[in-house]
C-alpha cells in the first residue's frame, strides 16, 4: 500500500484580529501499521487567509506540503461540506482524493488540537471543531462471488492484538492503539470473523474499499453491516441469519463492548475456522459525530 494522506481543511473555534474565523489546512500520513509511531508520522499545519478560501491556495498548499518528498497514492478527508474544493484541488496537482470514513489519524489529531491549541487561545469560541454529520445510504447486498459461507464473532485482548505484525496476512490495514484511546491493559476488542472457500478473492475485494466500520443494525430489519466509503453500507449478513435469538444476542454483544473500546473493533477473513492464516485483517474504529 502507497502513502496515503488524511486532510482537513476548515474553519477553526478561533477568531482573527478581524474576528473572522480562522481557516486551517491540516495535513497528516495515514497510518497502516499497529506499531507505527503516531508521532513520527508526516504532519503538516498551515493557516489560510479567509479571503483566500479556494482550490486554488488549497492545491498551492499541498503542493507545498509534498515539497520533495514522494507524493501521497491519494487523500483522505471526511469533511462532506468542503467535497467540490477539496476533489478540485487535488485534481488540480495530480492525486485522487476521496470522502472517507477511514480518517482516524486526521481525526485524533483535531481533537488534540482542540484541547492543546485551539481552547488556549484567547480567541477561543468554544466550538467543537470537528463536528461532522456522517450520513449512511441504504445499505446495498454484496456482489455474489464474494459472500462468504459463515461468520463469526470473536473478541481478542489488546495485547494480542499488538502481535498483528507477526501474523501471516494476506491484506491488512491497521493503525497504532494509541489513536484508539482505550485502556491497553485490559480492554477487550470486538471483531467479525468471516470464512471463504474464496477467501483470498473477498479480502482482496474488501482491501479495495475505504473501510469504515462493521455495525449491527437491529431495526428495521436484523442486519450486520459493512460501512465503507463516505456513505456506503453493505448488507454482510441478513435478518434470515441474524433473526436467531442466539445470533442477534451475541451482535448485540459485539456493538456494547465495541461501545466500551471507544468504538475499536476489527473485520477479517479466513478460510475455514480451522486456518491459522488470515487472508485479509483489518483494524477499524467507528466514530459518528465528534
Amino acid at each position: 500500500m502507497g502513502k496515503i494522506w488524511e486532510i482537513d481543511f476548515y474553519s477553526r473555534p478561533i477568531l482573527d484580529e478581524q474576528q473572522k474565523k480562522v481557516w486551517e489546512l491540516l495535513i497528516c500520513e495515514s497510518p497502516n501499521n499497529i506499531l507505527q509511531d503516531p508521532a513520527a508520522l508526516f504532519r503538516s499545519a498551515q493557516n489560510c487567509p479567509a479571503e483566500q478560501v479556494n482550490s486554488t491556495w488549497l492545491a498551492a498548499a499541498l503542493q507545498q506540503a509534498i515539497g520533495d518528498q514522494e507524493p501521497p497514492q491519494r487523500i483522505r478527508f471526511f469533511r462532506r461540506q468542503m467535497n467540490n474544493m477539496i476533489l478540485k484541488a487535488c485534481k488540480d496537482i495530480g492525486i485522487p482524493a476521496s470522502p472517507s470514513r477511514r480518517t482516524i489519524a486526521i481525526r485524533h489529531w483535531i481533537d488534540q488540537r482542540d484541547r492543546e491549541v485551539y481552547s488556549q487561545d484567547p480567541s477561543y469560541q468554544g466550538q467543537t471543531t470537528a463536528a461532522v454529520q456522517m450520513m449512511t445510504d441504504p445499505p446495498q447486498p454484496l456482489p455474489d462471488a464474494i459472500m462468504g459461507n459463515k461468520w463469526a464473532f470473536v473478541n481478542l485482548a489488546v495485547k494480542d492484538l499488538a502481535e498483528m505484525p507477526e501474523w501471516s496476512i494476506g491484506f491488512a490495514e491497521a493503525f497504532p492503539l494509541e489513536l484508539a484511546a482505550i485502556d491497553l491493559e485490559s480492554q477487550q476488542i470486538p471483531g467479525l470473523l468471516i470464512f471463504s472457500d474464496r477467501s483470498v478473492p473477498v479480502a482482496a475485494w474488501i482491501s479495495g474499499l475505504e473501510l469504515a466500520s462493521v455495525r449491527y443494525s437491529p431495526a428495521p430489519q436484523a442486519q450486520i453491516l459493512l460501512e465503507t466509503g463516505a456513505s456506503d453500507s453493505w448488507v454482510l449478513a441478513g435478518s434470515n441469519m441474524v433473526s436467531q435469538s442466539l445470533i442477534a444476542a451475541e451482535a448485540a454483544g459485539f456493538e456494547k463492548l465495541k461501545q466500551q473500546a471507544n468504538g475499536l473493533h476489527f473485520l477479517a477473513v479466513q478460510s475455514s475456522p480451522t486456518a491459522v492464516d488470515f487472508a485479509g485483517f483489518w483494524l477499524l474504529q467507528e466514530r459518528g459525530t465528534a
